[in-house]
């Protein structure tokens, strides 16, 4: 009797590991939080650095294009070379637009534009100065703009658009170091962060093992609990099957000693039954002599239909117990089955067999196997053409029925088809193997391999 069967009892670590995986994964979401928020306030502070940079850079240039100038126009000033004034011309050309890109660059800032402004007004009057000097100078004015240039006050604008560059400069500066100390504290904040969702992450990733290990170890046992039932189950399928063969091939055998009683009491009987009938009817004729046509022709229809019986009765007898594989043998026997459906089925079939070394129950299911195809053929196949071949191949005898019907789906088998379980049945019942091959079609070829028996 079957046990029922146990349900899988899951440990209580598939509960923690439950919990264990979302903290993983929390451990992991906060990492790429931490990261992804450094990497934010890292990137402003560059952009702030860059910033910075490109003030300082251009208070620079506006610097270095003003001291060119001024050299310039100083150089033209106490040779008259107009070549000195290139500089001077290429400074004034570029502080304009000196002037509208650190104007852009301190725009959001309120205290450099303070300086800006300053600076700005600072150079105006710088130049407005120098542009005097110069006119002066063209016009030959010697004492006026030798006048001019002895004075400190080209000197003091100088020291003014210096102070207020130094400022915008300075300012810069701070911001630069604004932007590298926020680097540092993102870094920090960073590489604290990554180290305590790391230390969370390897925690998890602990819990997670033990975790996993006892969970394995619960399964292993709960395999092992599996594994013994299956043998056990196996076990009693196997013994269930071997109980269930045995009674098929009891039933076979009954199956085959029942029609060999039935043949015996159609042969004795019912033969002995026709013979008398025949005997009678023969001295009907004899003793009526030459009645009229009607009476003849009676008689005669009542002899033909004897024949038939007798022919029907001989035929039933065949296929109940085939005398002919008895009294011939397998080949002989088969030979004629085939003849006979051959006639009667109207088809071509072409029987090929070799002498084999079969007992008389392994031929018996030879000739079965046969029979059971060539009345499948009859039925279903709407074949033109059946080759039966019975031939020794090594140690096995093998048997083959082929057709070239219409075929079907090897997959319906399972759907009835009584007689090919029969088959099976008797084949492998005998220690041998059976295989139905067929394709909507192309017809379908029966193969059975039987060991030898003497």
């Amino acid at each position: 009797m079957l046990r029922p069967h146990r349900p899988l009892r899951w440990p209580h670590a598939l509960q923690r590991l439950a919990v264990v995986l979302p903290l993983a994964v929390l451990a992991a979401l906060a990492l790429v939080g931490i990261n992804e928020a450094g990497y934010q306030r890292s990137h402003q502070a560059l952009q702030q650095l860059a910033h910075s940079q490109a003030t300082h850079s251009s208070v620079n240039r506006l610097l270095q294009d003003m001291l060119d100038a001024e050299t310039g126009l100083r150089g033209y000033l106490l040779t008259g070379d107009e070549r000195y004034l290139d500089p001077y011309k290429a400074g004034i050309a570029t502080l304009q637009d000196d002037l509208e890109q650190l104007r852009s660059l301190v725009a959001d800032t309120p205290e450099d534009r303070q300086h800006y402004e300053a600076l700005a007004r600072t150079i105006t009057t710088k130049l407005s100065e120098m542009a005097l000097s110069l006119d002066l100078r063209r016009k030959e004015r010697q004492d006026a703009w030798q006048f001019v240039l002895s004075t400190d006050v080209g000197k003091q604008h100088m020291d003014a658009i210096r102070l207020h560059a130094r400022a915008l400069i300075d300012s810069s500066n701070a911001q630069v170091a604004r932007g590298q100390a926020e680097i540092e504290r993102a870094l920090w904040g960073s590489r604290l962060g990554i180290a305590l969702a790391t230390a969370v992450g390897l925690l998890a990733f602990y819990r997670y093992l033990r975790q996993t290990q006892a969970l394995q170890q619960a399964t292993a046992r709960e395999q092992q609990a599996l594994e013994s039932e299956r043998e056990r189950l196996e076990a009693l399928v196997r013994a269930r099957t071997a109980s269930l063969s045995a009674l098929a091939n009891h039933l076979q055998q009954v199956r085959e000693d029942e029609r060999g009683h039935l043949a015996r009491e159609l042969h004795d009987e019912l033969g002995a039954l026709l013979t008398a009938a025949k005997l009678d009817l023969a001295r009907l004729k004899s003793r009526i002599g030459t009645s009229g046509p009607e009476v003849q022709e009676r008689l005669q229809h009542l002899g033909a239909t004897l024949n038939q019986v007798i022919a029907l009765k001989r035929r039933i007898i065949e296929d109940l117990r085939p005398s002919a594989l008895a009294n011939l043998g397998l080949a002989t026997a088969l030979e004629i089955l085939a003849r006979e459906f051959s006639e009667r089925a109207g088809l071509s079939v072409q029987a090929h067999v070799d002498e084999v070394r079969l007992n008389d129950a392994a031929q018996l299911a030879v000739y079965r196997l046969v029979q059971e195809s060539l009345t499948n053929i009859g039925k279903y196949a709407q074949a033109r053409q059946v080759h039966v071949r019975v031939q020794p191949q090594g140690a096995q005898v093998v048997v083959t029925v082929h057709d070239d019907g219409i075929g079907f789906e090897p997959a319906t088998l399972g759907h009835g088809g009584h007689g090919l379980a029969g088959m099976r049945q008797r084949i492998e019942a005998l220690g041998g193997q059976w295989q139905v091959q067929s394709t909507p079609g192309q017809g379908t070829t029966v193969h059975a391999w039987l060991p030898p028996s003497g």
